[in-house]
């Protein structure tokens, strides 16, 4: 889809529209305002702009992105980490995001409700071992940590 005329050339408006969707981070801006032809310096004024006026603030969009992650069970810990820093949020607000983030959530209980709602009736015990690889490796790979998944694995087994 082209850029409407009145756009083309103006990288604030561009900014604007970009932001319009979704909140994204500086970096996510920037990148795109470069694909689209502007200049490294009409991209920053653009950035400059949309900070002014509180359209872009990578401190609310790194705990918003934080939070989302957690709470759709997409990820935690380390995942989260990773995904702010792809999206060019620096190391230490990522750090801060994710911890006041980790602060709203309750861990373990997220992750029982995952396992309740992604392998329903799953019994530790009773599961052969190439399924309890699969329970294990789905949650690693979301950023759990293994003595919380056996926490909640083992928990689970014995309450059934």
């Amino acid at each position: 889809m082209r850029n409407s005329r009145s756009t083309e050339s103006d990288p604030r408006a561009a900014a604007l529209r970009l932001l319009t969707g979704r909140d994204r981070s500086e970096a996510e801006v920037q990148k795109k305002l470069l694909q689209f032809g502007f200049s490294a310096e009409q991209a920053e004024d653009a950035r400059n702009y949309c900070r002014e006026y509180g359209y872009l603030d990578d401190q609310r969009y790194a705990l918003d992105r934080a939070r989302m992650l957690i709470r759709s069970g997409c990820g935690v810990g380390a995942k989260v980490l990773l995904d702010l820093r792809r999206r060019g949020i620096e190391e230490s607000m990522a750090q801060a995001a994710l911890a006041q983030a980790g602060e709203e959530f309750d861990t373990l209980a997220l992750l029982q409700e995952q396992l309740e709602r992604r392998f329903p009736g799953f019994d530790y015990r009773r599961a052969n071992d190439k399924l309890k690889r699969r329970v294990v490796s789905y949650f690693q790979r979301r950023g759990y940590l293994l003595d919380q998944i056996f926490s909640v694995l083992h928990g689970n087994g014995e309450s059934s």
